[in-house]
């Protein structure tokens, strides 16, 4: 029964995090209540020098949308659980 609900939490999440995806990357995220949170990755970046604008879920990942620690204006992914760098589609 347990499997059934976290194949269904995952299902719901991917449905409703596919529909507003830019198409660049999708994450295996899982349900939210695995994610860590957005204050995290945004605290990790700032302290590796990054100026962070904004945050939003694309594709079950965090997409991050800001200056990296060379002034360069960037829009990078991250996954929700580990919190690390996702490659993008080109």
């Amino acid at each position: 029964m347990r499997q059934l609900l976290n194949i269904l939490a995952v299902g719901l999440v991917l449905a409703c995090g596919g529909a507003h995806a830019s198409g660049k990357v999708t994450c295996d995220s899982g349900p939210k209540q695995g994610w860590q949170p957005q204050a995290k990755l945004e605290e990790s970046l700032k302290g590796q020098g990054w100026t962070v604008r904004k945050v939003k879920v694309d594709g079950g990942c965090y997409e991050v949308y800001g200056l990296d620690d060379k002034g360069k204006k960037v829009e990078a992914y991250f996954h929700p659980v580990t919190l690390a760098p996702v490659p993008t589609k080109k």
